[in-house]
């Protein structure tokens, strides 16, 4: 099945990911950036479009891009996947997933999550300093449960929890 990936990425997690990914599906690998110009006729051989994006307040950065074009491409493998800081066990991570796509698209396109981590010496100024504030609300927040302690010693420093294993449900996914 000839397969595009295509991503974006701030601190390389999602980049790792997307490209291991078009390595086991034999697919073409690209990110946003690079498919902006490009015309719909560009999109037409492929049989499955994926789109890596990573996690930011709940919200799955540029993924209007897929969702946009999801219309046009009925007949299309679809797909989604999230990179994110949390723990793939965390209850906060099907939260977000399950508002990732429109319900008009759900049946039409996967959501999958993979785990990342941090890279404070790679992020951006505005995201680090995002996380920073973050970091401090949680270790300064009164009645903490044991999952915000975990989480504010997390969050405060860079940490990577990636894994290959995360994508074994978008290669079944796709080539299923």
């Amino acid at each position: 099945m000839k397969t595009l990936v295509v991503y974006t990425s701030q601190t390389g997690f999602t980049k790792m990911y997307a490209e291991k990914l078009a390595e086991r599906l034999q697919a073409d690998c690209f990110t946003v950036e690079e498919l902006k110009k490009k015309d719909d006729a560009f999109f037409e051989s492929y049989e499955a479009i994926v789109f890596g994006g990573w996690a930011m307040a709940g919200k799955v950065v540029k993924a209007e891009w897929l969702l946009g074009k999801a219309p046009a491409w009925k007949g299309k493998k679809l797909a989604i996947f999230c990179v994110g800081a949390t723990p793939v066990e965390s209850p906060l991570v099907e939260q977000a997933m399950a508002k990732v796509v429109p319900d008009e698209l759900k049946d039409s396109v996967g959501v999958f999550y993979c785990p990342g981590g941090l890279n404070y010496d790679k992020m951006k100024l505005p995201s680090k300093m995002m996380m920073k504030a973050y970091a401090s609300m949680l270790a300064k927040k009164k009645d903490q449960t044991e999952d915000d302690k975990k989480m504010a010693e997390m969050v405060a420093h860079s940490y990577d929890i990636s894994d290959v294993k995360y994508l074994d449900p978008i290669v079944t996914y796709i080539e299923k």
